[in-house]
């Protein structure tokens, strides 16, 4: 059961990725991205993807280095296209610019379309929300193969359909509500079948609707479930909504295409507080209303009561202190691609 520095799980995946034909600028960020997932407890969306985004680049289905185009744009908003480059780098780049507009206009409003996979949502809302803004993401596959059922159904006709908004205040951890729709990500299914594991209940059903704990049920034609277990129907409003954003506005439209490329559509909307108020007094304010929730006395079987994003800020100060964990089923996957690639030389002993 190893367990690693940041900085060296970062060395490995940029070295993996460079060999691999991506510029060095973007292989830092690519690891960087995936090494805070695994920092924030987030590990279905951090390392465990290395070797499935080197497949889709040997498939072309990312494309290192491709071109960012802004197809069109007003002072407030902006249509990108990332055609096909690393998920990472090509939202990265575009919240910089809505955080930008933001800050000359009040709000700004961007859908991006034509990118892989682009990992926890949760960096891209933080990174505005250092900056005085309150940002929401949501992102979807468009017409990519799809994961969950609608409530009521047993096959699958929905992405997991995260939803993200990250908010500023004089906390020591960063407000941040980052969620997927579905019951939980398809990422923390593999998880769990590479670490043996069983899921729980809720989760996920078989194919034929029934509800199972073995994850290889998943991919035997299975299907995640919506959020709410018996409430499903909000899980699935939710995940139906974030799909018109990130699908069908973004002109990704809908459907199933098993044989599709990953592609994440995302809507991204960043607002100036100071635009509606003193930043400094929202921020206060913010701090005092988080601090005011967790007065609640805890209920049976709970310690305290978390503001959300508290628990991945605790993860991640504890991980830097004690390193993070990769399974050997992940890890093994790992030194395998290094040994085949050429660079377990240059990343070196952990």
């Amino acid at each position: 059961m190893p367990i690693f520095t940041p900085e060296y799980l970062e060395k490995a995946a940029y070295h993996i990725y460079v060999a691999k034909g991506t510029p060095p600028d973007e292989a830092e960020i690519v690891s960087a991205h995936q090494v805070k997932a695994n920092l924030t407890g987030h590990d279905s969306h951090g390392v465990i993807h290395i070797p499935e985004y080197c497949e889709r680049i040997d498939r072309g289905h990312i494309v290192p280095g491709a071109p960012f185009e802004v197809i069109s744009e007003t002072p407030t908003t902006a249509v990108v296209d990332g055609h096909w480059g690393f998920g990472f780098v090509v939202t990265e780049k575009a919240t910089r610019m809505a955080l930008a507009k933001a800050k000359e206009n009040g709000v700004a409003a961007f859908t991006i379309r034509r990118q892989s996979h682009i990992g926890r949502l949760g960096d891209y809302p933080t990174i505005c929300a250092q900056e005085g803004m309150i940002a929401l993401l949501t992102a979807d596959s468009g017409a990519g193969p799809k994961a969950v059922a609608p409530f009521g159904g047993r096959a699958r006709r929905l992405g997991t359909n995260p939803i993200c908004i990250g908010v500023p205040s004089n906390l020591p951890g960063q407000v941040l509500l980052d969620m997927a729709t579905s019951a939980v990500a398809a990422g923390k299914i593999s998880l769990a079948r590479n670490r043996g594991e069983q899921v729980p209940t809720g989760w996920i059903v078989d194919k034929d609707g029934n509800p199972t704990n073995d994850p290889n049920d998943y991919s035997a034609g299975g299907a995640i479930l919506p959020v709410g277990a018996d409430q499903g129907h909000k899980g699935f409003g939710l995940s139906f909504m974030v799909e018109m954003f990130s699908g069908l506005l973004t002109g990704l439209g809908f459907g199933i295409d098993p044989q599709a490329r990953h592609n994440d559509g995302c809507f991204l909307a960043v607002f100036d507080v100071s635009k509606f108020r003193p930043l400094e007094d929202f921020k206060q304010e913010m701090t005092e209303f988080a601090e005011f929730v967790k007065t609640s006395p805890p209920a049976p079987g709970f310690s305290e009561v978390y503001y959300p994003g508290e628990i991945e800020y605790r993860t991640e100060l504890q991980r830097r202190e004690n390193g993070i964990f990769i399974e050997d089923e992940t890890w093994r996957q790992i030194s395998e691609l290094m040994e085949e690639v050429g660079v377990t030389e240059a990343v070196g002993q952990p």
